[in-house]
């Protein structure tokens, strides 16, 4: 009898555990291909939180989810950790940073981007971007440690943490900032006057939140007055010290910390991959988010740019309706079909300034302020995260907060080293 092997299954490839891949993964559960998830870590980081993190509200594990656990209930796919060292197109082949190959039909990249310090000098080797778990983890443990050193040494002195980019990631962590020196300083570190702890949102545009409209923009300026943060609007950072930044037309703002909120750029290893780029980096993509003059590559999320309506904004949502697009593209094309080109629903964007105060533009509502956008803010961000763990543990964390807010001051921290003693003479 002769045997006759089975068809090779189609092969897809998905760089990037984000919204954007796991979208694209998930898409692919019913499809008869074989995927490959490649990143450099093995989890998933929910960034519209980590500023919590940073800040001491949230445990860095409620915001992160372990990739292998797609394998659970979809066993069509594997995890590789890694990152990409190249791409040989010719034989549809990425190569790793430690030398493996992988092959694939189809791939599908979802790399998103890094910290953008636009040239400005300084900026990064002394202040702290905020889009790896790592890096949140980092910013707590030197906003602690600056609390600790201030309260030990420099009781007279002031306290100054500096935040640049009046985006939704400058805004809420200067507002989550803001809060914590109101509410638990005082109690938590009497040694420390807190008109003496200062936080500073530099923007170099006129106005903060700069993706909404001229309402929420001014109610986000008016609430982050109201609870103390310094806004330094119209103001370009010219450099980053080690002990501040420098502004303006040359003025200095010192500062124990400089967080930078600023934008964000493709990683720089993208450049190496033979692919078509554009603004920032990121990759170009036609109607169905193939890269151009690449026909079984896709880019999504945060790393892809189309045209017109397709040059998407930065966010959440259109990263996971590309990543559903391209499935959707992958699954018709091994069987032969054809799909209409990505229609893009703008869901609406979403940003909070602190309890009780948060700017909402949802689609099909009014635009809302305040306690209800707060609200709404909450309800998404929770469902949004992915592990019913993670949801459970985030909602009980932050409702106690919000609950008990003058009750409860605990800070979920790290490991902070004990601040050096200084004589009177230092």
């Amino acid at each position: 009898m002769t045997h006759v092997e089975s068809p090779r299954r189609p092969r897809v490839v998905v760089v990037g555990g984000g919204f954007g891949g796991l979208s694209v993964v998930r898409g692919l559960r019913d499809t008869d291909v074989d995927i490959t998830l490649v990143d450099r870590h093995t989890f998933n980081t929910f960034q519209p939180l980590l500023y919590q993190v940073a800040t001491g509200s949230l445990n860095p594990g409620d915001i992160t989810w372990f990739l292998r656990a797609v394998r659970s209930r979809q066993p069509n796919v594997q995890f590789v950790q890694g990152s990409v060292g190249g791409i040989q197109h010719s034989a549809r082949q990425i190569q790793l940073d430690d030398g493996r190959r992988l092959s694939f039909d189809y791939l599908v990249l979802a790399t998103g981007v890094t910290a953008n310090f636009f040239g400005t000098p300084g900026a990064a080797e002394h202040s702290m971007p905020l889009y790896t778990r790592e890096q949140a983890l980092a910013l707590r443990d030197r906003v602690f440690a600056g609390l600790e050193d201030a309260a030990a040494n420099h009781r007279d002195r002031d306290l100054r943490m500096i935040i640049v980019g009046g985006g939704p990631t400058g805004v809420e962590t200067a507002g989550a900032l803001a809060e914590m020196r109101n509410k638990d300083i005082p109690v938590i570190y009497p040694e420390l006057d807190p008109r003496r702890v200062h936080v500073t949102l530099v923007e170099m545009a006129p106005h903060l939140l700069a993706s909404f409209k001229p309402a929420s923009r001014a109610y986000a300026a008016s609430s982050l007055r109201r609870i103390g943060v310094d806004l330094r609007l119209n103001t370009t950072v010219l450099r980053v010290e080690p002990e501040g930044a420098v502004v303006g037309q040359g003025d200095v703002i010192p500062a124990a910390t400089v967080v930078w909120a600023s934008g964000v750029i493709a990683r720089a290893e993208v450049a190496g991959w033979g692919l078509p780029q554009r603004d920032g980096g990121r990759i170009a993509v036609d109607h169905h988010l193939r890269v151009k003059d690449h026909d079984r590559v896709f880019a999504v999320g945060d790393a892809a740019i189309g045209d017109g309506v397709l040059a998407l904004p930065q966010l959440a949502q259109p990263a996971v309706q590309g990543g559903r697009h391209v499935a959707a593209f992958i699954r018709a094309d091994v069987l032969g079909q054809v799909i209409d080109p990505l229609r893009y629903k703008d869901k609406g964007i979403l940003a909070t300034i602190g309890r009780s105060s948060a700017v909402a533009e949802v689609a099909h509502l009014p635009r809302l302020q305040g306690f209800p956008a707060w609200m709404i803010w909450n309800a998404v961000h929770v469902a949004t995260l992915l592990g019913g763990r993670n949801r459970m543990s985030t909602m009980a964390n932050l409702t106690t907060k919000h609950l008990a807010w003058n009750h409860t001051h605990n800070a979920i921290v790290g490991h902070t080293h004990a601040p050096t003693q200084q004589s009177a003479a230092s």
